[in-house]
């Protein structure tokens, strides 16, 4: 027996089944069964259209088909026919010498085969032949017309074994007058060939007559005429004293050459052009550019008040080129060559200013042992400059009164004078020539003016830059030539202050609004110098701490190597100031010099103090030995004071030794106390209000009274009163 369960879900399962047969299956299948149907019909249409197309559509397809190959092979048939008759007809012109019938049949020809290339049908044997014949011909054309040339223009040139100047450039050219049809063998209107075969002649002329005529100026031209042939011939004259030729020098020998060329073989017309401006073509910008580089280039002023005699050189270009438009040589209003000439303003600043960098840097590489006395009363002459315009004369005017006014007490007449000191003489002449830079700044267009400006701006950067790196390993080396620096960074400095006050109402706009100053670069120059000479005040001091190293400590001095390995030291630091003091005099500014020396002494005397004070235990015969030490010191430090040449004049800098040795009074007071006694001692320090109290510090003068006397009585009661 099926249990009730199992009925119940069989049940389910059938009514589930019969609903989706007849709920959603049917409607389906009714859905697909009109779509087939209209399939069926659409695809009845595309038959019928079909069966249209290629009944009717195809067939008048085949007929334009047909049409458009009868059209295409007839074409190609002409072409072919075209061809044939252009080849025959080139030659025929070449036979009977008609270069430029010959000339236009093979350009006909050409276009004959491309029209052929055109249609597609390259792969054809007969294009292929015809190509290649066309090929031969060309070929064949340029070599006969480079028979012709060389027949016309016979080149006798010169072997290049010779090695004077004479015979490395006599060249000779004969140039045959013929009747005009054989002259024709350049053309320019479909004369490629021709072209291919007139370029190496133009090369030719440029190379062996043009070129060596602007370069050489001891070259000339001849020109001879006999029977039916001129003949031109380079000579060379005695040798020129001048290295250029000048422009109008070029101008008048190209003229000549060019001129005997146009009116014996190159003065027929052939077509729109004639042969002369084929020519010119090949070889204008080539000899323009030969023309500038090697003659305009060096005719270019090197003085402003030079500029208004180069319109004449101006007027000159302009006549060249004039001429050569004449004789069709040329075509355009403007070419760079007179576009050279006239931009002279801009040319003259370019050179001026590549002349005077060249010429800065040649003064700052230079020796600099070779200097000049500089006084308060040496002043730089400046050139006379034009008169500022009115508006500048009157604020200048201005100004005076309103410092006349805020300023009732004068300044003294030496105020901001240069001291008295020694610079390089490059350095007195780069001056020089900055300042006639500014002049011809002063007499300049505006953005020549500029450019000079900017110039000298960077001759000073070039100074900062070059000049330390240049000199370098000297600098170090030599304390003389690092004085000499510092005076000549010192020196620009000082100018650099008011040279562009000085030049600015001279100056054109925009310069004259504010824009010449310098000003901005003199803490550079001063720091410069100033590092430099601190360099070397570096380098002195090392050396002088390293002598002193050998001192021993200034300790045992009863010990008689001792004693002299002080001595020897003590010796030696005292040459080493005096040497200094030597290679300085007269160099160094009478302030720099005592300041430098005086801070080279107190590193000396504060190493010796250091070293004393140190000591632990100095007996009586010590003592005696490191004041005689010390006192040697005493004695000759104030000798190497000498910044004058004159002897008598330097007493008084060597009373100041005290102002310029900041431990001098400390030395003197320690050189006291290693001979006095413990009651001298306590007199000096004066319950700390004595001279000894101003040097020492209570516990470093405790330690020096341990160090000098025994543990006695005295001793401590010497101690209770230092405090």
């Amino acid at each position: 027996w099926t249990s009730p369960v199992t009925l119940i879900a069989f049940k389910e399962e059938v009514c589930d089944t019969i609903n989706k047969r007849y709920n959603e299956f049917l409607p389906c299948l009714q859905g697909s069964e009109e779509l087939m149907g209209q399939v069926d019909e659409l695809s009845k249409e595309i038959d019928t259209l079909k069966t249209c197309i290629d009944s009717e559509v195809r067939l008048k397809l085949d007929v334009i088909i047909n049409k458009l190959k009868f059209r295409y092979y007839l074409f190609d048939y002409l072409s072919s026919i075209y061809l044939k008759i252009a080849m025959e007809d080139f030659n025929k012109a070449v036979l009977e010498k008609k270069y430029v019938s010959a000339a236009e049949q093979l350009q006909r020809a050409k276009a004959s085969v491309e029209s052929l290339k055109d249609w597609k049908s390259s792969e054809l044997p007969l294009l292929r032949a015809l190509s290649s014949e066309l090929t031969v011909q060309r070929e064949n054309f340029i070599y006969i017309l480079g028979d012709e040339w060389k027949r016309l223009a016979i080149w006798k040139l010169p072997s290049s074994k010779g090695k004077s100047l004479q015979t490395l450039y006599r060249v000779s050219a004969f140039l045959c007058l013929l009747p005009s049809k054989h002259v024709c063998i350049v053309s320019s209107s479909t004369a490629n060939p021709v072209m291919a075969d007139c370029h190496p002649s133009g090369q030719i002329l440029l190379k062996n007559m043009l070129k060596p005529l602007v370069m050489y100026p001891s070259l000339s031209v001849k020109v001879t005429e006999q029977d039916d042939a001129t003949s031109l011939a380079l000579q060379c004259l005695e040798e020129s004293s001048e290295e250029r030729s000048t422009p109008s020098q070029v101008y008048s020998k190209l003229i000549l050459v060019l001129k005997t060329l146009h009116s014996n073989l190159l003065d027929v017309s052939i077509g729109d052009k004639k042969l002369s401006a084929v020519l010119g073509e090949l070889i204008w910008e080539e000899i323009s550019q030969c023309i500038i580089h090697e003659c305009l280039l060096y005719s270019i002023p090197t003085n402003s008040s030079q500029l208004e005699k180069y319109n004449t050189v101006i007027k000159e270009t302009e006549e060249f080129e004039k001429s050569l438009k004449e004789m069709q040589y040329l075509h355009g209003d403007s070419t760079d060559l007179l576009k050279y000439a006239r931009d002279v303003n801009c040319h003259f600043a370019s050179k001026k200013c590549k002349d005077v960098i060249v010429a800065a840097r040649k003064l700052m590489t230079s020796k600099m042992h070779n200097t000049v006395k500089i006084t308060p009363n040496t002043n730089v002459t400046l050139p006379k400059l034009p008169v500022p315009s009115s508006e500048v004369r009157v604020s200048q005017e201005a100004r005076k009164e309103e410092v006349m006014l805020d300023n009732v007490k004068q300044l003294a007449a030496g105020t901001l004078s240069l001291p008295a000191c020694r610079i390089s003489e490059s350095v007195q002449q780069l001056m020089e020539l900055v300042l006639n830079t500014l002049c011809e700044a002063v007499g300049s267009s505006p953005q020549c003016a500029l450019q000079l400006f900017f110039t000298v701006r960077n001759i000073f950067q070039l100074f900062y830059d070059v000049v330390p790196t240049y000199h370098k390993e000297s600098l170090l080396k030599f304390p003389h030539l690092a004085a000499i620096q510092h005076n000549n960074c010192m020196y620009l400095a000082h100018h650099l202050l008011t040279l562009g006050h000085q030049f600015r109402p001279h100056l054109p706009p925009p310069l004259s609004e504010g824009i010449a100053t310098f000003v901005d670069m003199v803490p550079g120059f001063r720091k410069l110098g100033a590092q430099c000479f601190l360099t070397q005040l570096n380098v002195q001091r090392a050396e002088l701490l390293e002598r002193l190293s050998t001192a021993r400590n200034f300790s045992n001095l009863d010990d008689e190597e001792n004693y002299i390995a002080a001595s020897k030291a003590v010796r030696q630091v005292i040459h080493q100031l005096k040497q200094l003091g030597t290679v300085w005099q007269d160099v160094l500014p009478v302030s720099i010099y005592c300041k430098a020396m005086g801070s080279l002494l107190n590193t000396a005397i504060t190493e010796v103090i250091s070293k004393i004070m140190m000591l632990e235990d100095i007996s009586s015969e010590d003592g005696e030995h490191l004041h005689t030490l010390c006192q040697t010191i005493i004695e000759e430090g104030p000798l190497v004071f000498i910044p004058l040449a004159e002897e008598n004049k330097n007493k008084k800098y060597q009373e100041e030794v005290p102002i310029y040795v900041k431990k001098w009074i400390t030395f003197k007071e320690l050189v006291i106390v290693l001979r006095a006694n413990l009651q001298e001692i306590v007199n000096r320090w004066a319950e700390g209000k004595g001279p000894l109290a101003m040097e020492f510090s209570s516990s470093e003068m405790k330690s020096l009274i341990r160090a000098l006397f025994q543990n006695t009585e005295r001793r401590a009661i010497a101690l209770t009163k230092i405090k």
